[in-house]
């Protein structure tokens, strides 16, 4: 039996330091049974040991279990770092002998990145980890009206991939390479492979529909070259003439029939001015940059399976090869539902939102400002993986991905909100001593008068006679709820609840929430955690925003 109990011990230490949390009885079990089937017949008595075991692992820290199976079973912590890279590693990418992979992720900066942009900065750039390779930041700017830049995004987003540990090894902004796609553009023309089109929208989709070339596909590659030339000079208006890539006006799928290369908008970029009036669309500037900057792999959303379809016809009229794609369905935030950044910056411009950090919204600088922590939100993503299933996850994946890593460096400390007076009766000063964490010897000293505050919730429970305990301080029996007071009890009593308290001196919080705001009292240690995560007892992770005179504002993280 002391073999057995010994086999439990280690294979109860290593389901907590796997799951960061007690043993499960019946994983240990079954684990135990599988290892020793000639136990089945004393299953009950197993069981019995199982949570004897567990019951002497559950006191021990999280630094204490993992040096013990380090101790008696180094060979099952090899076997969880093992699972534990298999379980962090995306799956393997198409490779021909030799290549060098160059992944990309390739946003429009017309805003801040979002949760979704933080999906493809981390999977590319894991990719390019995994394989010694490169990864790029390329900014997609070349629509200055419908999905209009902002300047101050390139460098938002500069800052989360460092944030994330994604920096790109190379950054690469469109607009400012719009030469390079003219020079492409011309030959394109004279290959007789595009050509300007003045055929209304409307009257084109009819030849589209008819399967049948518009009158302009035929002019010669001379004229069109004059046409094109007029068009870089701002001699036609917006929506006079586009430039079209030839491909196949009889193919089953009408969005492949002679699609849309370059378009007249008039407008000033935030970032060039109005130097260019005729700008490319996405399909074409990023097809041929993705040439230029030598990707080798594209992951790109399912639903843009046809970018990819145009993209090739333009590859086969300029001899190139077009690299290696996979597809990815889309994720869906249960909590945000359906949003796009250009809506998101118009409720912003209206006011409906503080900018583009407010805790609302599913923005990186908002998780960033909440105390989300980069590498829970790379596992996150990373656990995922590369899949063309839509996925609808809820947050609380993302909560129980963070709790991991903040549980352990978050000090805790007493926070009540909307906060009654409870008056002790015996008029001494108190003094409760405190864990910061449970896992450190370092200790916060809680001062108080014959006041405490406790929260609203709490006082809502309490009747005159009932016993309670002010963790750390007093057991204290409530002799009237209006006005509340109370009687310090020496001898502590069992099973009374439990709850936290602030002192006398405390200092004002408030805590700004994705579905509103809380005000009440803290303790006054609170104010020199300015910056850090931290841990309100009986209420949740915050991240402390700002301290001003006795006021703190934090942002809640879950």
């Amino acid at each position: 039996m002391e073999v057995i109990k010994t086999e439990i011990r280690k294979y109860a230490l290593q389901n907590a330091v796997r799951y960061e949390q007690p043993p499960k009885e019946d994983a240990v079990l079954k684990k135990i049974l599988a290892e020793h089937p000639e136990l089945r017949k004393d299953a009950k008595h197993v069981l019995i040991l199982v949570k004897e075991v567990i019951k002497s692992i559950e006191s021990m820290s999280r630094e204490e279990q993992g040096k013990e199976l380090n101790r008696i079973a180094p060979e099952l912590v090899a076997e969880l770092k093992e699972k534990e890279k298999r379980e962090g590693r995306l799956p393997e990418l198409p490779l021909a002998e030799g290549e060098k992979v160059v992944m990309r992720f390739a946003p429009n900066p017309n805003g801040a990145a979002t949760l979704g942009s933080a999906r493809g900065i981390i999977v590319n750039s894991e990719y390019a980890k995994m394989y010694d390779g490169k990864f790029i930041l390329r900014f997609d700017d070349t629509d200055p009206v419908v999905k209009r830049p902002m300047l101050e995004a390139y460098d938002w987003y500069l800052e989360d991939c460092a944030w994330l540990d994604a920096e790109p090894d190379e950054v690469v902004v469109a607009s400012e390479r719009m030469d390079l796609y003219y020079e492409y553009a011309e030959d394109l023309i004279k290959k007789g492979a595009a050509y300007v089109c003045f055929c209304h929208a409307d009257v084109f989709k009819t030849y589209k529909e008819q399967k049948i070339p518009c009158p302009h596909r035929t002019v010669s590659d001379v004229e069109n070259m004059e046409r094109w030339k007029k068009m870089l000079k701002g001699v036609y208006e917006e929506k006079e003439a586009v430039l079209r890539i030839k491909t196949d006006m009889t193919s089953d799928d009408p969005a492949l029939r002679d699609w849309v290369a370059f378009r007249i908008l008039k407008r000033e970029h935030p970032r060039v001015g109005r130097k260019y009036v005729a700008w490319p669309t996405l399909d074409f500037e990023s097809a041929i940059e993705d040439h230029l900057l030598g990707i080798t792999h594209i992951i790109r959303g399912k639903d843009l399976m046809k970018s990819e379809k145009r993209q090739r016809f333009l590859y086969h009229h300029l001899g190139w090869k077009y690299p290696k794609t996979m597809l990815w369905g889309k994720i869906k935030m249960q909590e945000f539902g359906k949003f796009s950044t250009s809506e998101l910056r118009k409720r912003i411009e209206r006011g409906e939102y503080e900018g583009w950090d407010d805790p609302r919204l599913p923005t990186l600088k908002a998780l960033r400002r909440r105390g989300f922590l980069p590498e829970a939100i790379r596992k996150f993503f990373i656990s995922i993986g590369v899949t063309q299933t839509d996925i609808a996850v809820s947050m609380k994946n993302l909560y129980a991905e963070n709790r991991k890593t903040v549980d352990a460096i978050a000090s805790r400390y007493f926070f009540v909100r909307n906060p009654k007076e409870l008056r002790l009766r015996d008029g001494r000063f108190f003094v409760a001593k405190a864990l910061k964490h449970p896992s450190r010897e370092e200790y916060r000293e809680i001062r108080t008068s014959n006041m405490v505050y406790i929260s609203g919730d709490d006082f809502a429970k309490l009747n005159e006679g009932q016993r309670i305990r002010l963790k750390f301080l007093s057991d204290v029996e409530i002799e009237s709820i209006e006005p509340l007071v109370g009687k310090a009890v020496e001898t502590p009593a069992e099973d009374v609840p439990i709850i936290q308290w602030a002192p006398s001196e405390g200092i004002k919080v408030v805590v700004k929430k994705p579905e509103g705001i809380d005000k009440g009292i803290g303790e006054p240690l609170i104010a020199s955690e300015l910056g850090n995560v931290v841990q309100f007892e009986r209420y949740g992770f915050v991240r402390i925003d700002s301290v001003v005179e006795k006021e703190v504002v934090a942002y809640f993280t879950h």
